[in-house]
């Protein structure tokens, strides 16, 4: 039975992964600032760690055969500030450098880690019809910085002789949270609400195929490097908002376009990456031999609106 570390454990990926590890009969480790009222579970522990302290208890994290680093703050959920800005990619790059100085300087016997990124490393694609892959460059955004920085800060890990997947992970949908909770909100009032013109393509995953996709990397040695997390039919702001008003409410739902300009109002900057139309592919995931349970937006909906 192996035991998994996982931080950024108690967010919306690392809840569910947790859970999918659990009914597989691994153990899982998550670091948390917090011990207290933590729910009981027999292959469940909690470990702390503080990423702006740099202080992390060993003991227990040592027992780990693999790491799911998950950790950072949310990306679109505050407004972006300065400080906030610096906290989004503080976050994530101090917890990488705790991990790597964690299994620097104590003797361990992880041999895995699977490190979260995101596709806001790529841009807006300048040929819709060519998706982006693992090797182009990160965009010159403060998302495409960010993720940059992101991954790089986690590569040290192979300096240790240990196997590193990074998963750049698009748009995640989830009953739990997340970006599906936002597009729900004003369906149930009626209103299928279009971000801009519609037009601008998301790439997503199912969180459970997101799931499925983290093990599958896990347990097959031969997985390591870059990998697009997405699903493999992309869709439209328009497709994926009608789509999901049919799937809640049938026939009874009015299509309603909020302007891009209304939108960058109340978002800021944040609305770049609601407006940014983004093709990505995971082609590469695939020909390693992952198969998708939820390949269309349509398979996805029926299954998570059924719940």
């Amino acid at each position: 039975m192996k035991t998994v570390l996982i931080t950024g454990g108690t967010g919306l990926v690392g809840t569910s992964l947790s859970a999918t590890l659990l009914t597989k009969g691994y153990k899982v480790i998550i670091l948390s600032r917090s011990l207290n009222n933590r729910p009981a579970h027999t292959n469940l522990s909690y470990a702390f760690w503080d990423i702006k302290t740099q202080k992390i208890h060993a003991d227990e994290i040592l027992q780990a055969d693999c790491i799911v680093h998950l950790a950072g703050a949310a990306v679109v959920a505050n407004k972006w500030t300065k400080a906030y800005k610096n906290e989004i990619v503080d976050s994530r790059i101090q917890s990488s450098k705790l991990i790597i100085n964690l299994l620097k300087n104590n003797i361990n016997k992880v041999k895995t880690v699977i490190s979260a990124s995101a596709i806001g490393w790529y841009g807006t694609n300048k040929e819709a019809a060519i998706p982006f892959i693992e090797t182009d460059e990160a965009d010159d955004s403060f998302l495409g910085t960010t993720c940059k920085s992101w991954e790089a800060s986690i590569d040290a890990i192979t300096n240790l002789g240990i196997r590193l997947v990074k998963l750049r992970i698009g748009i995640v949908l989830s009953n739990n949270g997340g970006a599906l909770a936002k597009f729900k909100k004003t369906i149930k009032l009626g209103a299928a609400t279009i971000l801009g013109n519609g037009k601008q393509v998301i790439s997503w995953i199912h969180i459970n195929d997101l799931c499925r996709m983290i093990i599958y990397t896990l347990e097959n040695e031969s997985n390591s490097g870059v990998y697009n997390a997405v699903a493999p039919y992309p869709v439209s702001n328009k497709k994926l908002t009608i789509t999901l008003a049919k799937a809640m409410n049938g026939k009874f739902y009015i299509p309603m376009y909020l302007p891009a300009y209304v939108l960058k109002i109340l978002m800021g900057q944040r609305s770049i990456e609601l407006l940014k139309s983004s093709t990505v592919s995971c082609k590469k995931i695939m020909d390693a031999g992952f198969k998708f349970n939820y390949e269309n937006i349509g398979q996805a909906f029926t299954n998570l609106i059924k719940k």
